[in-house]
């Protein structure tokens, strides 16, 4: 049996409250949320409303500016794209994922913005003033991720939010690696939250959220049916239809509120501390050889995320390795061009994420393994 230790990608396995809402939404929500006055369209449509308000209650917003996506690269281009259609100047973190800084390096690629990237530091006052530093008088929104997925790193995102409060700037979120081990909320500053269904939250892939304060405009980057204004040629400006065009994921939808409800009965804080004890194991595990690298820094702060590497090894080479002991690691440069060329990983590495299943005795006998390597 393979014991999962990629859960930074998504996490496995799933709990089974998640297992039976998969099969309740097979069984009684077959109809068409939004379209249709008949009592099995009526059913689905009110299950989605009521998943709406789970993920809205969870992350302290307003159902009606909380709208389902495909995953959170999803979610990221819609907020970037959309807040950014107009122009203007974008900041971005040193650190982000690929969903994010490939779309806004697309759009300054094609001259329809400028962009700047912001040294991310160990030390939180070196990262604000980086990103201090490069504000201008066109500076439309800040993107930062809450939690690197490379190292685990947390970024002050809470004086992020303070600094784009000041200037006025749009403070768009990724919060795939700490939602659902942070207790995240909109009103620590972020005005667009964009987060992963299927990883901290436990639903199933193809889930994932865009939740708004509201207070900047994002135009759709799609356009079709919403169940609304139907005789418009024109979509709808109101979100969330505004940018749920066609028919939405009812299943994965179901799947994430009984994760998030999940979540919330065992409590974000008690979730962070058993994967935190796990990380901090394998890191002393790891610590009595000195041919392995563990990329962290004690000056930062960090989600339980572990990248490593084994000596000259090339991290591919070292998971797939690991992979015919059983181990599920991710090598590589998990999507991360930024966080790769920061950290100066000419092939990437190794990378080590615990979920609320893991088992402390797995990653010790893991660490073992990986110092026979």
């Amino acid at each position: 049996m393979m014991i999962n230790f990629d859960n930074a990608a998504t996490t496995f396995p799933k709990p089974e409250s998640v297992k039976r809402a998969v099969d309740e939404a097979m069984e009684k929500y077959g109809g068409n949320a939004g379209r249709g006055g008949h009592a099995l369209a009526a059913a689905t449509s009110a299950a989605v409303y009521s998943a709406r308000e789970t993920a809205a209650g969870f992350f302290g917003a307003e159902p009606e500016n909380t709208v389902f996506a495909m995953n959170c690269t999803h979610a990221l281009n819609m907020a970037i794209q959309g807040v950014m259609s107009e122009g203007g100047h974008m900041i971005i973190s040193g650190l982000e994922h690929n969903s994010a800084a490939r779309p806004a390096a697309k759009l300054a690629a094609e001259g329809r913005i400028t962009l700047s990237i912001a040294q991310v530091y160990p030390d939180d006052d070196a990262t604000v003033e980086s990103f201090r530093s490069l504000i201008r008088s066109d500076t439309k929104a800040i993107v930062c991720t809450l939690a690197s997925n490379v190292t685990g790193q947390i970024t002050p995102y809470r004086r992020i939010g303070e600094l784009c409060r000041e200037h006025g700037i749009c403070f768009i979120a990724d919060g795939a690696q700490a939602c659902g081990l942070l207790d995240i909320k909109l009103p620590d500053g972020i005005n667009i939250l964009c987060t992963a269904g299927h990883k901290g939250l436990y639903g199933i892939t193809g889930t994932g959220l865009l939740v708004t304060d509201g207070k900047f405009p994002i135009m759709p980057i799609m356009q079709g049916g919403t169940g609304t204004d139907s005789m418009s040629l024109r979509q709808p400006q109101l979100t969330p239809e505004s940018l749920e065009s066609g028919t939405v994921g009812v299943i994965g939808i179901m799947s994430m509120k009984a994760g998030i409800e999940f979540v919330k009965s065992k409590g974000t804080k008690r979730i962070f501390a058993h994967e935190k004890r796990i990380c901090r194991r394998f890191i002393s595990e790891l610590s009595s050889d000195r041919r392995i690298t563990v990329y962290r820094d004690p000056a930062a702060r960090y989600v339980p995320i572990v990248s490593f590497n084994i000596g000259e090894m090339d991290s591919g080479e070292a998971a797939s390795r690991l992979a015919e002991k059983g181990y599920c690691l991710r090598a590589g440069y998990q999507c991360s061009a930024l966080a790769h060329t920061q950290l100066g990983t000419a092939s990437g590495t190794v990378r080590f994420s615990p979920s609320v299943f893991s088992r402390e005795e797995d990653a010790i006998k893991l660490a073992l393994t990986i110092k026979k390597l």
